[in-house]
């Protein structure tokens, strides 16, 4: 019989992000009702609900649910929002954002790994508000241009310019920049004098490959 992990992902919910300072009712409810194992091989379903990251294969990871939390919630999305991930990774933060924007564009640059995660985001019912291509994510996705939101799955060692240049007035981009050990979680707000940098505390993030970021 299939496992019922709803109330997993409810004590997730309360226990990891709300007692941890996650405030923003609709990102909670989107945590409440995406299914965070479906998104992780079978052996590991029975983890997924704890505060840890897990492996997806090509040496990538599904980052703990804090963090994810965390990121969107800073890139204070609203309803009606266009907002680009660089990562799709697993698909699940793609998932927890198509439960807040209008549209979710995301770029993966391992293929295997954008159709595992176009496979699970179908069986959500997402596949309308989700599209996932396979490309250099350091270029942006400019065909949908400009974003409200910009969420980067991946460490940078610097700013990407072409994500810069495809931000929205006043739109926020949450990226981590650093070395490939720390990097501090960025927010960069697009304001008519110029960015505006704020860090919001040290994540360890994979390293985001690409042209405007680490080479392979």
């Amino acid at each position: 019989m299939p496992v019922d992990y709803r109330i997993s992902r409810e004590r997730m919910v309360e226990r990891h992000l709300a007692r941890r300072g996650i405030k923003d009712g609709r990102v909670l409810e989107a945590f409440r009702t995406v299914p965070r194992h479906a998104f992780v091989e079978e052996a590991l379903q029975a983890k997924a609900y704890s505060d840890h990251a897990l492996p997806i294969g090509e040496k990538q990871t599904i980052s703990q649910p804090y963090v994810v939390a965390r990121m969107t919630e800073l890139a204070r999305i609203r309803p009606d929002d266009r907002v680009l991930e660089i990562g799709t990774g697993s698909g699940y933060q793609t998932a927890i954002l198509a439960r807040l924007a209008g549209q979710v564009y995301s770029i993966e640059r391992i293929a295997s790994l954008a159709r595992r995660a176009r496979t699970v985001i179908a069986s959500l019912g997402l596949e309308s508000v989700v599209h996932i291509k396979v490309f250099d994510g350091t270029y942006g996705w400019s065909e949908w241009a400009p974003y409200q939101a910009i969420v980067v799955s991946a460490a940078s060692p610097d700013l990407p310019a072409p994500l810069l240049d495809q931000l929205a007035p006043e739109g926020r981009l949450v990226i981590p920049i650093g070395a490939e050990e720390r990097q501090d979680l960025t927010v960069v707000t697009l304001q008519a004098e110029g960015p505006r940098i704020e860090r919001h505390g040290v994540v360890s993030f994979v390293r985001l490959i690409g042209r405007f970021g680490w080479s392979a």
